[in-house]
């Protein structure tokens, strides 16, 4: 059966001389695996190129019941990403969160809403021309609402990484946020990606802050693991 979906490549393995499989989050039906015949070949009619992190592509697939690979019958992107493949910022932050993507995705069923604020925020991080620091702050925040995990808001000083909620009284345990670092958490989840800029941090502390959130995915992630590309953050913000 063909099937008319948008996509987002998360993954790609070479799986011959010149055939790749790509694990691609789709709008229409989750995560699938394809295997691309020939894409690493210069004229290749789906070639590896758009199949980078954070491209957003349309696509036709054949899609068999049961099957662990499918295949694609046409790929174009949509839209053609102007900045993020050579802005080495833009980039960087493409690779990091195409990377939680891939560990936070691998058991999700289809959800048009999560394939729509993921669009968006591609979109906006390619088009966006100042004002980054805080973007991949603001996307994961944003993100755990869609996973079932999102930070309950409240005034109090504490949060607990564990509950996924503020408290009045310092948790018996060590993963938890205190003051001053709560209330930039606090702030962080109720920012747009247009004002993400208006939140101040200092390197130091925004550094911190993205450990807690990693952690917190990590609680609440089965087998989220380590995460090759942070380090690749840590060098350009830190």
């Amino acid at each position: 059966m063909l099937v008319q979906t948008k996509g987002i490549p998360l993954k790609i393995t070479n799986y011959s001389e010149s055939s790749v499989v790509a694990q691609i989050y789709t709008e229409q039906l989750g995560l699938q695996s394809y295997l691309i015949n020939g894409a690493r070949k210069p004229k290749a009619k789906i070639h590896t190129n758009i199949l980078q992190p954070f491209h957003l592509l349309d696509l036709v697939v054949y899609n068999k019941e049961n099957n662990n690979l499918q295949r694609i019958k046409d790929a174009q992107q949509s839209p053609t990403l102007t900045s993020i493949p050579l802005d080495i910022v833009k980039s960087s932050l493409a690779m990091f969160l195409n990377e939680v993507l891939y560990k936070v995705l691998r058991h999700q069923h289809p959800d048009p809403h999560l394939y729509q604020f993921l669009e968006n925020a591609i979109i906006w991080l390619d088009e966006a021309k100042e004002g980054l620091a805080n973007y991949h702050l603001i996307f994961l925040l944003k993100l755990t609402h869609f996973l079932g995990f999102k930070p309950a808001i409240s005034k109090k000083p504490y949060f607990d990484l564990q509950e996924g909620q503020f408290t009045s009284i310092m948790p018996a345990h060590i993963q938890v946020l205190a003051e001053p670092y709560s209330s930039l958490f606090r702030d962080l989840l109720q920012e747009n990606f247009q004002d993400c800029n208006k939140i101040k941090l200092s390197k130091s502390d925004r550094a911190f802050i993205l450990q807690k959130v990693v952690d917190y995915y990590r609680l609440h992630t089965e087998n989220f693991g380590e995460l090759n590309s942070l380090y690749i953050l840590e060098e350009i913000f830190g």
